[in-house]
């Protein structure tokens, strides 16, 4: 417990800058609870009704995967942060990093050696809200969201592209399940659709208060004949494309900072023509990489206010 402590003041101090002013009246009701007039419970409650909060997170992954085949073979650095009004809208961003010289994507649709430099930076804006479906499927998470993808051009034959995406959760159930539909409105025009299937097993403390939880899963992909044709896995059909195997550990370190850690499986199981195009895919990058599966990972630190 004083481990977690010093983990927990040590990581708010650092990210303090990041706090919004809408967390001020909050503050100054906890510390003066009989001059607010209010008992713990209804201060509890107006924190959660916040009108404004805010995410980040930092990390690192091992490779850089994307529908099951390698974007990059060596470790990248993702960061991201979205800030939540009235707990409805969000804004915010991710930005992919390249770590080494040999992680740049080669040929015409490559962004050449960018060590150091971001890969991609993406923009997005979406809607998100928790619906209350009853004691049989408890709550029911609606993400719906746009992408503007600004991609590092490599002799200038890399464009940018837009994305539509929505995703569907029931968290409540046992098996957990996460429906993912996107569709890129300009690279491609293709349709990638994804369920995943897990559950949430608490190996320190009980329920939504556990400390450590462990999560396996297993997820797969589809994607119509211009997702996958996009992408260079096939000219004729779409199909079945990844399938994912994954563990996830969360250490809720305290109420504002989780550290994540993850390891996957991914592979091309039901499709032959696709997993010659995704050992195809991945072999590009030489060496011992022609193979349609991939193992990667990777840890990081989440920052809430």
């Amino acid at each position: 417990m004083k481990l977690n402590t010093i983990i927990c003041a040590a990581a708010v101090c650092g990210c303090v800058s990041f706090a919004t002013a809408a967390d001020e009246p909050a503050k100054t009701e906890t510390a003066e609870p009989a001059k607010a007039g209010l008992a713990e419970e209804e201060q509890g409650e107006e924190e959660e009704d916040s009108l404004v909060s805010a995410e980040f997170y930092f990390g690192i992954d091992s490779k850089y995967i994307t529908y099951g085949v390698m974007d990059g073979k060596d470790p990248i650095v993702r960061a991201n942060g979205y800030v939540t009004f009235l707990d409805w809208w969000y804004i915010g961003g991710e930005m992919l990093f390249d770590l080494t010289k040999g992680n740049g994507k080669r040929g015409p649709y490559g962004w050449g050696n960018r060590a150091g430099k971001y890969t991609t930076i993406d923009a997005q804006t979406g809607l998100a809200h928790e619906f209350d479906l009853g004691e049989t499927l408890g709550t029911l998470s609606v993400d719906v969201y746009y992408t503007y993808e600004y991609v590092a051009r490599h002799k200038d034959t890399m464009n940018d592209t837009q994305y539509i995406d929505f995703e569907l959760r029931l968290d409540d159930l046992w098996f957990e399940p996460r429906l993912w539909f996107e569709r890129d409105l300009m690279a491609d025009d293709g349709t990638y659709v994804n369920l995943e299937v897990g559950h949430t097993f608490p190996l320190i403390g009980d329920g939504e208060d556990a400390t450590l939880t462990f999560k396996p899963s297993f997820a797969q992909g589809i994607g119509n004949t211009l997702r996958t044709r996009g992408y260079g896995l096939s000219d004729d059909h779409g199909g079945l494309m990844d399938a994912t195997i994954k563990g996830e550990l969360v250490w809720a370190v305290c109420d504002h900072v989780k550290v994540k850690a993850y390891i996957a499986y991914c592979d091309y199981w039901f499709d032959r023509k696709l997993r010659d195009g995704a050992r195809a895919y991945n072999g590009a990058w030489g060496g011992s990489n022609d193979h349609s599966w991939n193992i990667y990972g990777g840890v990081g630190v989440a920052l809430s206010f």
